[in-house]
């Protein structure tokens, strides 16, 4: 009788998906303890807990996973909306500004999310070596969508959030786990855009290029004529192109990433609103105001102090929850 309930009690039994979706929250939720936020010290993982909901945040998401195991929470990429929850997990193959909300969480049962960012160096030679069939993009898709968990990416999430118990394995073994999680993301439909991004010669891999180019360069003037030479295309095709794959038009993606520039350096790094404008690229200060304001509900200096008083700074740059 033991030897059964034992069988019974393991992530493969009768149900996997819940039983691996059980068994994932439980490891995030021993190892993250009362933290918001805990950068592991597995390469690209990201753990995220939450025991209330958090309101609207401006911030960005690199190419990764996001697994919310527990909880719910929505994410806006500028007229798309999506909503997550232990059922589905979320694709991002760009780096785009997004809007992301927790939406359901408790003290009782907090949210938890779990984030694995990934190298396109890596998804590239995973796609020259192995035998991956091939799932075509329609070419209006965007670089964010989200897709069904499996028992196997879940699987391989438990087994990568169990190598933090066991850190004399990570360096061997992180990468190889990492590795089975881009190729499951890939056999699925959602891994298509993914694919078309990291190939050389593809249109979405040559627009990525001119996204990379405003990301890295958000505070200086923007000419679209520019970034249709980068891309390699006219500018009417990479307006297109630009907005299929981010949902918003080359000034918008601009104009979120100042935002969100400025506001980390107020609340870090002391910058009053004119200054922080200044530095990031804009020329009116009164144009910044207006913008902020839009975006974050009040004015630069009050969102400031509000965020201070409040004492949870919910910048969400990089490695978004």
């Amino acid at each position: 009788m033991k030897t059964r309930k034992s069988v019974e009690n393991t992530p493969q039994a009768a149900d996997p998906l819940r039983q691996w979706q059980s068994d994932l929250a439980c490891k995030i939720a021993s190892i993250v303890g009362s933290a918001e936020k805990l950068t592991t010290h597995v390469p690209g993982l990201t753990i995220f807990r939450r025991s209330a909901p958090v309101g609207p945040t401006l911030g960005s998401y690199d190419p990764s996973i996001a697994l919310v195991v527990q909880g719910r929470k929505r994410v806006t990429l500028g007229r798309s909306t999506f909503l997550l929850d232990a059922s589905q997990y979320l694709l991002t193959s760009l780096d785009l500004p997004v809007i992301g909300e927790v939406i359901d969480a408790s003290k009782q049962k907090p949210y938890l999310c779990m984030r694995i960012s990934f190298e396109m160096p890596v998804v590239r030679e995973l796609l020259s070596r192995e035998e991956i069939p091939a799932v075509e993009a329609r070419p209006d898709s965007p670089a964010m969508t989200t897709s069904e968990t499996t028992p196997e990416l879940l699987s391989a999430c438990c087994r990568l959030v169990a190598l933090l118990g066991k850190p004399q394995d990570i360096s061997f073994l992180s990468g190889l786990i990492q590795r089975e999680i881009i190729y499951r993301i890939l056999q699925a439909p959602a891994g298509a855009r993914l694919r078309t991004i990291a190939t050389l010669g593809d249109q979405s891999q040559r627009t990525a290029k001119a996204i990379a180019w405003v990301k890295a360069n958000y505070a200086k003037p923007l000419r679209v004529e520019y970034l249709a030479e980068i891309a390699g295309m006219g500018t009417s095709t990479l307006h297109h192109h630009f907005r299929a794959l981010t949902a918003m038009s080359p000034v918008q993606y601009q104009k979120q990433l100042r935002l969100q520039a400025a506001r980390e350096r107020m609340l870090l790094d002391g910058l009053d609103a004119a200054s922080a404008a200044f530095e990031v690229g804009y020329e009116s200060a009164s144009q910044f105001n207006r913008e902020y304001s839009r975006y974050f509900g009040q004015p630069p200096m009050r969102d400031i102090r509000t965020l201070r008083v409040a004492g949870a700074v919910h910048l969400e740059a990089g490695t978004s929850q």
